[in-house]
């Protein structure tokens, strides 16, 4: 088995984080028992460009008992698990192709070789994987049946392909799932965004003025959670539907321009380029500290900080502290990739049972219905949302009603009125 990892003697220290979390991920086991029997991918490749992690692991998992040939590859440079990775090769044997740290040059390299299992649907975390196999690897676009796509960011540049007809699959876009962004974007992105946050600077949250770039469903669970922490939080927004939500949630809302002057943290989870950049990076209080929840790390301009910047220095493991030429410092965290993985774990298990579950079940459904579909992108089809949600519901020990035969005719019929 061919794979690429940092070292394989992490394995049982990754095997250990991998069954904890499995404990705290009912909604997969489920399926993949359903999966070791019924062996609904059989025969099917699947190349998966995620997050390497504990999470990640018990979906392809998951995917392997269903009968799937998977190989996975990382989907961001520093949120690859060492032990992890290790873990699902030596245990599981799943071929990874995942290094934490690794440069862009070998990031690349490890998609091409995820790519060579010739698959027949493809799962992303961002669309780098889609994005190389249309690019790079046309000659494979013929034999993929249809693939997913876990996040805002993938799903942003995926219809930009249907629009531009240069799609040559069709998409399932997960992150639209109820039981995906309802949930992982603002519960999973809010506590490990400011876990991430914390365990980088030990930044005492209370009491500071918090600035949240974006109040998509990732923005709305990062507010709530800093301002559970005790923050004034203030929302910058371009949506004015999103900016008048942030509003009336209790939120001040103000362009970057003013909310630059104002905040000790900021916080971009937009899914765009600059967010923040050299006007704002002037004017902002000393000590200030920035970071990044977005896919890829274009929502800071890093290059314009670097040029304004007469020195820098690590400060802590995952702090680089830039010196601008009016003597104000900025802290810039975890390179400015996604702080919740880079400088944490990633979203905790239990929500990301949801997402994988949709993940699993998307798999499955593309082996059933492919042929009917065209190269666009499609959301998640409903029956699988709402499975998903009744056997979380379920293994969260929680009942809930169900409509009496007289409610169904009610809302069945127009004739009724007042």
């Amino acid at each position: 088995m061919d794979y690429d990892i940092k070292d394989v003697k992490l394995a049982s220290e990754g095997a250990l984080r991998i069954a904890w979390a499995d404990d705290q991920m009912p909604v997969l086991s489920i399926i993949r028992k359903r999966f070791q029997k019924n062996k609904p991918l059989k025969g099917v490749s699947i190349a998966a460009c995620l997050h390497v992690t504990t999470e990640t692991a018990n979906l392809v998992r998951t995917l392997k008992d269903g009968g799937a040939d998977v190989v996975l590859c990382a989907s961001n440079p520093l949120s690859t698990q060492d032990d992890v990775a290790a873990a699902l090769v030596k245990k599981y044997h799943i071929p990874v192709f995942a290094i934490r740290g690794e440069n862009n040059k070998t990031y690349y390299k490890h998609i091409l070789s995820a790519l060579d299992i010739i698959p027949g649907i493809t799962m992303d975390d961002g669309a780098d994987l889609v994005s190389v196999l249309h690019t790079k690897r046309r000659g494979q676009l013929s034999e993929v049946m249809a693939g997913s796509e876990e996040t805002t960011t993938g799903v942003i540049r995926l219809r930009s392909m249907e629009k531009n007809n240069v799609l040559a699959y069709p998409m399932f876009a997960v992150n639209d799932a109820k039981t995906k962004h309802l949930f992982d974007n603002r519960y999973g992105t809010g506590q490990s965004s400011m876990d991430g946050i914390i365990r980088a600077t030990n930044f005492l949250v209370s009491g500071k003025t918090v600035v949240v770039c974006g109040y998509g469903m990732c923005g709305r669970g990062v507010a709530s959670r800093a301002k559970g922490l005790g923050a004034h939080v203030i929302v910058v927004e371009v949506d004015a539907l999103c900016g008048l939500e942030a509003k009336m949630d209790g939120y001040e809302v103000m362009p970057i321009a003013e909310a630059a002057r104002k905040g000790d943290l900021f916080i971009t989870v937009t899914g765009d380029i600059s967010v923040l950049r050299s006007e704002h990076f002037k004017v902002m209080k000393d000590g200030a500290i920035i970071c990044n929840s977005g896919h890829f790390n274009v929502e800071i301009n890093i290059s314009q900080l670097r040029k304004m910047a007469k020195s820098k220095k690590r400060v802590r493991q995952n702090v680089e502290q830039f010196t601008l030429k009016n003597g104000r410092r900025i802290n810039l965290l975890a390179e400015g990739r996604l702080v919740n993985l880079a400088a944490a774990e990633g979203h905790p298990a239990a929500v990301m049972d949801m997402s994988f579950a949709n993940q699993a079940l998307c798999a499955e459904f593309i082996v059933k219905h492919h042929k009917k579909f065209e190269k666009k992108v499609y959301v998640v089809p409903e029956e699988i949302d709402r499975h998903v949600a009744q056997l979380k519901l379920r293994s969260m020990g929680v009942k809930i009603d169900k409509l009496t035969a007289e409610q169904k005719e009610y809302l069945a019929a127009w004739q009724m009125g007042t």
